[in-house]
C-alpha cells in the first residue's frame, strides 16, 4: 500500500490569525510529512505496510507504531479545524455532550483541562465509547490515540510543542482557548458520531 501525504482541507494561511501560515506550514510539510516518509521507510520491505493504516496501529510497536500513529492523528487533526465559519454540535452529539459531559460549556470545560494537564507532549481528544455509549474526553502520551483502546475519534488537539510554538511560545493554553473559540470543527466530530453509528446500526441488523 502506498502512504499519502492528504491535501490540507484549507490554504496555508486559512487559520489566521489564530494559527499563522509559518506555524501550520512547518506542522503540515515538516512534521506531518516527515512522519510519512519515515513511516515509508521504516516499512519498505515489510508486509505491514500491505494492511490499512488503522490496523497498523492497533499492532504495531515501537518506530512503526509511532510513525504510523502520528501520520494517522495529523491526518485526523487537520479536519479538526473549520476556519472561516463557526460550527456548533448539532443533533445526536448535541445530545450526547448534554448527557455526557454537561453540554458545549462542559466540554469547553473538560476538554481544555485535558489538553493543559497533558505533560509534555501528546494529544485531547474527544471520544465515544461504544461500550458505555456516552462521549469521553481524554489525553494521550506522544503518538497514542484512542484507536487502540476501542474507542471512536471524534476531534483532536495536537498539544506537542512544534503545534503551537512559532505563534504561542509557551501559551499552550492560550492556543487552546483559540481551538475551543474560534477553530473547532462541530460538524466533522458529527459525522465522525452518525457514520460510526450508522455502522453500528448495519452490522447489528
Amino acid at each position: 500500500m502506498k502512504f499519502v501525504l492528504p491535501p490540507l482541507p484549507f490554504a496555508m494561511d486559512a487559520l489566521e490569525p489564530y494559527l499563522s501560515r509559518e506555524q501550520l506550514y512547518y506542522h503540515y510539510e515538516k512534521h506531518h510529512r516527515g512522519y510519512l516518509q519515515k513511516l515509508d521507510a521504516e516499512l519498505k520491505n515489510s508486509e505491514k505496510r500491505m494492511l490499512p493504516l488503522e490496523e497498523i496501529i492497533r499492532t504495531s510497536k515501537g518506530k512503526v507504531f509511532n510513525f504510523a500513529a502520528q501520520f494517522w492523528n495529523h491526518s485526523f487533526l487537520w479536519q479538526c479545524f473549520a476556519p472561516n465559519k463557526r460550527t456548533e454540535p448539532t443533533g445526536r452529539l448535541a445530545e450526547l455532550l448534554d448527557s455526557s459531559l454537561g453540554g458545549k460549556d462542559g466540554f469547553d470545560e473538560r476538554f481544555a483541562k485535558a489538553a493543559e494537564e497533558e505533560f509534555g507532549s501528546g494529544w485531547a481528544w474527544l471520544t465515544y465509547d461504544p461500550q458505555t455509549r456516552r462521549l469521553t474526553i481524554i489525553s494521550t502520551d506522544d503518538a497514542k490515540n484512542p484507536l487502540q483502546m476501542d474507542l471512536v475519534p471524534l476531534l483532536t488537539l495536537d498539544v506537542w510543542e512544534h503545534a503551537y510554538y512559532l505563534d504561542y511560545k509557551h501559551d499552550r493554553k492560550s492556543y487552546i482557548a483559540a481551538f475551543l473559540n474560534h477553530l473547532i470543527n462541530w460538524e466533522f466530530a458529527a459525522d465522525n458520531l452518525s457514520r460510526y453509528l450508522e455502522q453500528r446500526k448495519r452490522r447489528s441488523g
